[in-house]
């Protein structure tokens, strides 16, 4: 069984939010790709190499009605930093100006869909102008053409939140979803799994952040599918390709009418005040443990930081 503490196997990614240590994923088909020149990548202060901001970072392509969005960071098990943001945000501007394009199927390059934020970042400092996440996961959300999520491997933190705003997400039989962010000190950018859970439910997720694997999160209600991994592609083309063939007006307008009841119900607001200034920095100032736990990644390294992230965790059951 997987240990809901640190997610699969062992322990969560160093790269961003959750995932596996120190092992690169496969390119997706089961073999290793050539290992990559590392010679410019820069380094954990543990050692760990993690590969520069590249314009690859996403993927887009399109055929018969359907565009599809990868998120290519393999490596690195997707982790989002401003780059990544960047080049969804125009992968989506590119779908949504394609009037052949009528479904969009969003995906993870290798043997996740995300690993959440990327814990790296800094060390590529970014200072060009890029959205903001929160704005690019309520574009998904409120996106005019429907979104398929095909979610593999972990989807945590920003990545759960990602996968949670497309309109239909299908997990394969090895995807684990999560907020375990809240472990490392940091927020919830956008409050959508209160909106797909029950209250108990949703508790569970945003307050122990523990990781769910996928029987439980089809459970709870976020994902509407798991399919053997071998089928998770086929899935979500076929998905996508029944939405596309469906009127466009028609598909808008329910997908409005749907989005419109839970803002009315109240993600908006969530969203909004989540954003609120004052709240976060009253976050920032009182939370030493988030704080503390953050400056020892920054100088001691992943190891160090994981050892005192769990700190507390380890009498918790496996489950």
């Amino acid at each position: 069984m997987v240990d809901r503490r640190t997610g699969v196997y062992e322990s969560a990614s160093p790269w961003g939010v959750g995932g596996r240590d120190t092992v690169p994923p496969d390119d997706g088909g089961g073999s290793m790709t050539t290992e990559p020149d590392k010679s410019d990548w820069k380094q954990t202060p543990d050692g760990i190499p993690i590969p520069p901001p590249s314009p690859d970072d996403v993927l887009y392509e399109s055929a018969d009605g359907v565009a599809r969005i990868t998120l290519n960071r393999p490596l690195v098990l997707n982790a989002i930093n401003r780059n990544l943001m960047r080049l969804l945000d125009a992968a989506l501007d590119r779908a949504e100006a394609d009037d052949d394009v009528r479904a969009v199927i969003l995906t993870g390059a290798g043997r996740a869909f995300s690993a959440g934020g990327d814990l790296w970042a800094s060390l590529y400092p970014d200072d060009d102008p890029a959205p903001d996440s929160v704005d690019v996961l309520m574009r998904i959300w409120s996106f005019p053409k429907p979104t398929v999520a095909a979610v593999r491997g972990h989807a945590v933190g920003q990545g759960c939140e990602l996968a949670g705003v497309c309109d239909l997400t299908i997990a394969s039989d090895n995807a684990r979803l999560g907020e375990i962010q809240i472990r490392h000190g940091f927020g919830i950018p956008v409050l959508i799994t209160p909106f797909l859970a029950t209250q108990k439910q949703a508790k569970e997720v945003l307050l122990l952040g523990e990781v769910i694997e996928s029987p439980d999160a089809l459970r709870m209600g976020l994902v509407n599918r798991v399919v053997p991994d071998d089928e998770l592609e086929a899935a979500a083309r076929e998905t996508a390709a029944k939405l596309a063939a469906l009127p466009p007006s028609v598909v808008r307008l329910n997908k409005r009418l749907v989005n419109l009841v839970y803002e009315q119900m109240g993600l908006i607001d969530a969203v909004r005040y989540r954003e609120n200034e004052q709240l976060r920095d009253l976050l920032q100032a009182e939370d030493a443990v988030g704080t503390g736990r953050q400056r020892i990644r920054e100088d001691q390294g992943w190891a160090a930081f994981k050892r005192e992230r769990d700190r507390g965790y380890e009498d918790a059951p496996n489950q």
